[in-house]
């Protein structure tokens, strides 16, 4: 049966979106690999499924290549958000997550803007293996060591580092991403703060790898540097793949994310593939 999909990337972190509103779509661990391969199937850094929801306009389910679920993803988060407010003509939307609901909004310029809501700070919330201060673990793999933690719907740790280039970040990101100090695995980040609102980030993320960017990972990035005296509660992320503003609201203690979502392609694939 033939099934359609859209290919779509927010700064570079593209997906593989699913329309499952009106028809359920099974999607095995072999099926995701097989959709996230970029030989053989579509390619994409993660897969995500739209699903109906009771509590706002739609569900989305977030799928990594090896077939596990994130709890959350920022750069996804927008790109749903774009097709919805397309569908509906309307300007803003709320989406349902695993880690909650996400009110998006159209910013300046197209530009989509998301409440990430407010980081998970404590050592429980992240999580972590055992009771310890969430600003500095005692963690450490080669040249970076000393990272801070947070959830941003999903576990994040973020190194900082005096310059980005010539680190090992897949080799160090692998590795740590199975640490035993994080239960549920954990997004490592590589963060290099040029000014009080600008970083260099790069992050590797459990379950996909090196990404063109992280929108979780630019958020959990920015609370970490502020709650280390590094940086404003305003500031832009360069990635690879692009830029994002990322604002910690002192008022409510949300987080908001700001940056592109973009169509690639759609198309259509063999959905006996998925179920496989």
């Amino acid at each position: 049966m033939a099934l359609a999909f859209r290919k779509m990337h927010g700064a570079g972190n593209d997906f593989v979106v699913l329309d499952a509103r009106t028809a359920p779509i099974p999607l095995t661990p072999a099926g995701a690999a097989w959709l996230a391969d970029r030989h053989r199937g579509v390619g994409c850094e993660q897969i995500i499924r739209i699903e109906a929801s009771d509590r706002a306009d739609a569900f989305m389910r977030i799928f990594n290549p090896d077939g596990s679920e994130a709890g959350a993803c920022g750069n996804a988060t927008r790109c749903v958000a774009q097709l919805l407010m397309e569908e509906s003509g309307r300007s803003a939307v709320v989406i349902e997550t695993l880690a909650g609901l996400l009110p998006a909004r159209r910013g300046v310029g197209g530009l989509i803007e998301v409440d990430m809501g407010p980081p998970r700070l404590s050592w429980q919330e992240v999580p972590l293996a055992q009771a310890m201060d969430t600003l500095h673990l005692p963690l450490g793999l080669g040249p970076v060591a000393d990272p801070a933690a947070c959830s941003m719907g999903n576990p994040h740790a973020t190194f900082f580092v005096d310059r980005l280039d010539h680190l090992p970040l897949a080799e160090i990101g692998a590795q740590l991403e199975h640490h035993p100090l994080f239960p549920d695995r954990a997004n490592i980040g590589f963060a290099q703060v040029l000014a009080p609102d600008a970083i260099r980030l790069r992050v590797w993320e459990r379950g996909a790898g090196l990404t063109q960017a992280c929108g979780s990972g630019a958020c959990a990035a920015v609370v970490n540097a502020h709650r280390r005296g590094l940086t404003g509660r305003r500031v832009r992320v360069a990635m690879p793949g692009g830029e994002l503003a990322i604002t910690w609201r002192p008022e409510d203690g949300h987080v908001l994310m700001e940056g592109p979502a973009e169509l690639s392609f759609w198309g259509e694939l063999d959905a006996a593939r998925l179920a496989a």
